[in-house]
């Protein structure tokens, strides 16, 4: 089995071609957007298969 990949909020960002900002918001107040991970006391991080699952819903758009 392998490990998951794990994204930084500037990748997220990217990915979506959102502001950091705009994942930070959207994490906080969407229900339907992937929550982070905590990862260590400096590092929060996004599956990215989560991710993926939220934009093959279409909650992307």
């Amino acid at each position: 089995m392998t490990a998951p990949t794990f994204l930084t909020v500037r990748q997220v960002a990217d990915r979506l071609a959102v502001s950091v900002p705009t994942v930070w918001r959207w994490a906080r107040e969407r229900p339907d957007f992937p929550k982070p991970q905590r990862l260590g006391p400096a590092a929060t991080r996004w599956r990215l298969a989560d991710l993926e699952a939220w934009e093959k819903r279409g909650a992307a758009a």
